[in-house]
């Protein structure tokens, strides 16, 4: 309450109260993501008298897949991918509803990736409204929307060994993007290294693709996947090495010619049995999916680590309906187990049934009869137990020390001793404790966010997708606590790279340039120390002229 007579201090310039960004589009319902689940929730949407805009970011530029994002594409791409025009036309054909939908009048935008999730909250009250940076080969630019729905699929968690920087070890998703949606996967014979449904589905359709599935090697002592899909490999004279794990990647900066596999026991521990090489161009990482939660979590949705849904997802109500009421998640991004994998209706499902609870919100009635959420299967497999094994096998029982994070060059031994980068020049401080000893003393396993600003590990241009699950697990590890305990990475948008010049056309109110200098009430550098007031506030500072730099 203002005091009697006392006259109300004028707004601070300098804040963004009120400058919020020119929003040039608007949408009622944004979908994000045309897999199964994304394109199921478009077409429920489409002609209900609202605006339905779908947007997927394939076909994805050749310079993005270079940098690993949205997958690990380990340079198998074919020659194609630089033809945009080309990759357009592949994409639509792989998924034909894409056309019914455009039909159906929605706006599709394919090549569009969405970089930044930002809904209204008490964080962003200074925002107009709900909005979406997006981003195309043309330009960066944001989209409000009221209501949105995320299906942005899943990735695959990475896995160190020697060599497995070399051009041809890849995500196992990025594979099966490259074969089936681009046609463009530059491979001959790939080993696979993972046995769950997911890795076994996908070598299945890359047999079928043409690629030789040459050998499964699992970590445990049997297959997890269905029978019938390694019934299929094996058929086509895949080998399966059960109890073993890669030790070598051999091969030049051109690619692998082979891999080297070791046997394991039943602690990850290795036995020095070493077989034959494996000859190879290729080798699949298919050892955990990954539910891709990177654009939920940087828009504020609440998430949780939730093993029978693949590890960290956002906590769904039964219209799978995320912690902010105007935000949905459909798909693999919601959740990953077998019976889904193999079976696309389960991810539709989920697409009409978040389509279905929007439209209510956006006041449309007779949006269709309720309908029950799917569930995982039960019982569910131990993710983070699998985890945990596949890091102490192939990482932590390494005769060498692998590189866990490629882009920093950030090793094994890097993060479990807590080693500034090594472009610093400097040793770690006599004394400073590291992971082991903090577990030692009782403490918590360190938040992956401090391992990340201490030693640059997931601080890469891919944004730590090849690296992030193996550093929980090391903290997991090393602290001797469960994976669930580890805190999830931050994750921050831009949630995909973004040029500076394509950040630099984003639309700014004119107000924005005024004061942009003076922010949070310090001042900048270029003021000159005798023009500072001995004690300099936002409340006390000059409104009538411009600051220093404006």
């Amino acid at each position: 309450m203002i005091p009697p007579g006392s006259r109300p201090h004028a707004p601070d310039p300098a804040s963004v109260i009120g400058k919020a960004p020119p929003i040039g589009e608007a949408t009622d319902l944004l979908v994000i993501g045309a897999g199964p689940a994304g394109v199921s929730a478009a077409l429920a949407a489409a002609g209900r008298g609202v605006q339905v805009t779908l947007v997927d970011e394939n076909p994805v530029p050749l310079s993005a897949m270079g940098e690993e994002v949205p997958l690990h594409f380990g340079g198998r791409m074919g020659a194609t991918v630089a033809n945009r025009n080309a990759m357009l036309e592949t994409v639509l054909e792989a998924n034909p509803q894409l056309a019914e939908a455009v039909d159906g009048g929605v706006d599709v935008r394919l090549g569009t990736a969405a970089w930044g999730l930002f809904p209204r909250r008490p964080t962003t009250n200074w925002i107009g409204g709900h909005v979406v940076g997006l981003v195309d080969a043309q330009r960066a630019y944001l989209l409000g929307f009221k209501q949105v729905i995320v299906a942005c699929g899943r990735r695959d968690m990475g896995l160190a060994f020697e060599g497995w920087e070399r051009p041809g070890v890849m995500g196992a998703s990025a594979a099966y993007r490259l074969a089936k949606t681009y046609g463009a996967l530059d491979a001959r014979t790939a080993v696979l290294l993972g046995g769950g449904t997911e890795a076994l589905q996908i070598a299945d359709a890359l047999s079928e693709q043409g690629v030789r599935i040459a050998a499964v090697i699992e970590q445990a002592e049997a297959i997890g996947g269905p029978a019938k899909l390694l019934a299929r490999l094996t058929g086509k004279g895949a080998r399966v090495l059960t109890g073993h794990v890669i030790q070598q990647a051999i091969g030049d900066s051109r690619g692998l010619s082979a891999v080297g596999v070791v046997a394991v026991d039943e602690h990850g521990r290795r036995t020095g049995q070493r077989l034959e090489s494996i000859e190879c161009d290729t080798v699949l990482l298919g050892v955990g999916a990954v539910p891709a939660i990177e654009l939920i979590e940087a828009g504020g949705c609440a998430v949780g680590f939730q093993p029978q849904r693949g590890g960290h997802v956002p906590l769904l109500d039964g219209s799978q309906r995320t912690s902010l009421p105007y935000v949905y998640a459909a798909g693999d991004c919601a959740g990953i187990w077998p019976s889904k994998t193999l079976c696309e209706t389960v991810a539709r499902r989920e697409g009409a049934l978040a389509a279905r609870a929007a439209l209510e919100a956006l006041g449309v009635p007779g949006a269709g009869a309720p309908e029950v959420a799917p569930v995982p299967d039960g019982p569910p497999r131990d993710v983070a137990l699998e985890r945990l094994a596949w890091v102490r096998a192939s990482i932590l029982q390494a005769p060498g020390d692998p590189q866990v994070c490629q882009c920093e060059e950030v090793t094994c031994a890097d993060i479990l001793s807590l080693r500034p980068p090594r472009y610093l020049g400097r040793p770690q401080a006599p004394g400073a404790r590291d992971l082991r000893g903090l577990a030692a003393l009782g403490e918590l396993a360190p938040h992956p966010d401090a391992v990340k600003r201490l030693t640059r590990a997931g601080m890469g241009s891919c944004q730590g997708r090849r690296c992030r699950e193996q550093i929980a697990a090391l903290l997991a590890l090393a602290a001797d606590r469960p994976l669930a305990d580890v805190s999830l990475a931050t994750y921050r948008p831009p949630v995909r790279p973004l040029r500076l010049d394509q950040l630099a056309g984003l639309p700014e109110s004119p107000a924005m340039a005024q004061h942009w200098d003076s922010w949070f009430g310090m001042p900048t550098q270029w003021v000159p120390f005798w023009r500072v007031p001995a004690s300099y506030t936002v409340a006390t500072r000059s409104t009538e002229g411009p600051e220093a730099g404006e």
